[in-house]
């Protein structure tokens, strides 16, 4: 196994829940820009609408997609100045 592809395991664990958490806070943020001002809607909230639900999970799926793949390119970027390798 690669050196690189070792030292980026523990690295790639801690961005990825730091990037939860990143993603977590950004959602929030673009909701309440959308003109929400409660949080985003359950899957079970009998209040909100099919479409209401369905829309903050768009948006929210996207955003971790997002924050997701930036944080962990970041990372693989940071592992290859380290140690001069792609990690895998």
């Amino acid at each position: 196994m690669k050196v690189a592809k070792i030292a980026y395991k523990p690295v790639g664990l801690v961005l990825g829940a730091g990037g939860g958490l990143v993603a977590s806070i950004v959602f929030k943020r673009v909701w309440k820009m959308l003109g929400h001002e409660e949080d985003a809607p359950e899957a079970t909230d009998e209040e909100r609408t099919w479409r209401e639900i369905l829309l903050a999970a768009a948006l929210q799926g996207a955003v971790f997609a997002v924050v997701k793949a930036a944080v962990h390119r970041a990372g693989a970027t940071a592992t290859r100045n380290l140690t001069g390798t792609w990690p895998d």
